[in-house]
């Protein structure tokens, strides 16, 4: 896998509603993989890469966030629709 890029801060938060929310989610991965799950939450190894969980038909499993093309909630009452996220990359370094 490649070294990780940071996805682009505005797009955290459709992440983290989704997470809020629970909504189960079509997920569109850069290597061409679809599948729907669950959104569940978002979290940060100590290299600083950062990942979503999610709960499909098998168990829990996450994605690693540069590797995600676009998520579409499932949800009839979700917040947004189809967003892109691959290439969105945050130009700027987090804070620690």
């Amino acid at each position: 896998m490649t070294a990780y890029q940071p996805l682009n801060c505005d797009l955290h938060d459709y992440l983290e509603i989704a997470c809020m929310h629970h909504y189960r989610l079509q997920v569109e991965t850069i290597d061409g993989r679809t599948f729907a799950a669950r959104a569940l939450t978002t979290r940060t190894a100590a290299s600083k890469e950062e990942f979503l969980l999610l709960h499909g038909d098998n168990g829990q499993f996450e994605v690693r966030l540069d590797q995600l093309l676009a998520i579409s909630p499932l949800d009839v009452s979700a917040r947004f629709g189809r967003i892109e996220l691959a290439g969105a990359y945050c130009a700027i370094e987090r804070a620690e």
